[in-house]
């Protein structure tokens, strides 16, 4: 009975599958992937050059284009190393140490990926609103938070703030604390310890994650769209720019502007991969594989 039980286990395992169960396994996955990721891009960037390269780059010479696009740059460069430096001290405190509500950070570390964007943008709106507590001291100093960059920085490290600290967390959770007591009772302060020993068995996830959070900031539309107030020229990233522009009927520029972001995610796909492919040995030493 025993044999017969592992011959059965042996034939139901996926490696043992018949090739032509493979070949559609296989032909599924690209038929997926193709109607629903590599189609829609392609679209994008067909009715992008519909009408030449010239009426691309005229779309994109736009001062509202222009203004959007710096918009969402400035953004990005602000939260993604805000995020950086927190993902870092987050995953550093939860793997290296054992201390009272630790679960309890997780899981705000996790809110912003079961709660609608939407909805954090609505937190802003009550925190530093006119009608908030705090919306009368800020008037007050003439403090702009809302329809203005800072609130649309806030909504956007709202957001993206898990992407460092989840890619870090269980690497440096499989890695253990082995390799930091060591350089400590080499009399190494702790600072030394982080920035020899520490950093450098988490670059690669540390990278991953900042791809990660760069894509997730530029693209951002449910929580910058509620706190931006849709200030044609000032206050609009490229997703809002996007929509206006959608909304307008103006397709070719929309689609113009589509293009560049979707080209911006596309090239941080790319420097993923290359990574992977480049320092594909050493991104496994370092997960511990």
């Amino acid at each position: 009975m025993a044999m017969a039980d592992l011959a059965f286990l042996t034939r139901s395992s996926p490696i043992s599958e018949s090739p032509l169960a493979k070949l559609l396994l296989v032909l599924l996955s690209l038929l997926f992937l193709t109607v629903f990721l590599a189609l829609p891009v392609l679209a994008v960037f067909s009715e992008a050059f519909r009408n030449g390269p010239g009426a691309w780059v005229s779309a994109l010479q736009d001062p509202d284009a222009l203004s959007a696009i710096r918009l969402t740059l400035l953004v990005a460069a602000i939260a993604v190393p805000l995020n950086l430096v927190f993902g870092v001290a987050a995953a550093w405190a939860i793997a290296k140490f054992e201390f009272k509500g630790k679960a309890f950070l997780i899981t705000l570390i996790d809110l912003p990926f079961s709660v609608s964007p939407v909805i954090s943008g609505l937190v802003y709106v009550l925190l530093f609103g006119s009608g908030s507590v705090l919306g009368p001291w800020l008037k007050g100093y003439s403090i702009e938070i809302l329809f203005a960059v800072p609130g649309i920085v806030l909504a956007t490290v709202f957001v993206t703030f898990p992407f460092v600290a989840r890619e870090l967390i269980p690497l440096m959770q499989e890695q253990g604390t082995g390799d930091e007591e060591a350089a400590l009772s080499l009399g190494a302060s702790g600072w030394q310890t982080f920035w020899r020993v520490t950093l450098p068995n988490i670059r690669w996830g540390l990278l991953y994650g900042v791809l990660l959070c760069n894509a997730r900031a530029m693209g951002e539309f449910g929580a910058v769209s509620v706190v931006s107030g849709h200030i044609r020229g000032v206050t609009n990233t490229m997703p809002l720019h996007i929509e206006i522009l959608y909304n307008e009927y103006n397709f070719a520029a929309a689609f113009a502007v589509a293009s560049l972001l979707a080209g911006l995610a596309l090239l941080t796909l790319i420097l993923k991969t290359a990574i992977e492919l480049r320092y594909a040995g050493q991104l496994s030493a370092s997960r511990g594989h």
